[in-house]
């Protein structure tokens, strides 16, 4: 089976998959970040929600 495109939000709540163009519009308004803010900080600490989280709250202090 294949994913939904027409879905807006992620496959997977827990995890951010950069290589998905709708999850990095989801994520870049959910955090209120710049798209390549998001994709440094999954590079920097990988794709889970928690830890993209944390990282882009300490950039931002």
């Amino acid at each position: 089976m294949s994913d939904d495109k027409t879905k807006r939000g992620p496959a997977d709540a827990d995890r951010i998959n950069v290589n998905e163009d709708y999850e990095v519009c989801y994520w870049t308004k959910e955090f209120g970040v710049s798209e390549s803010a998001l994709r440094e900080a999954v590079k920097r600490v990988g794709p889970m929600k928690k830890d993209v989280s944390e990282e882009l709250r300490r950039k931002k202090s």
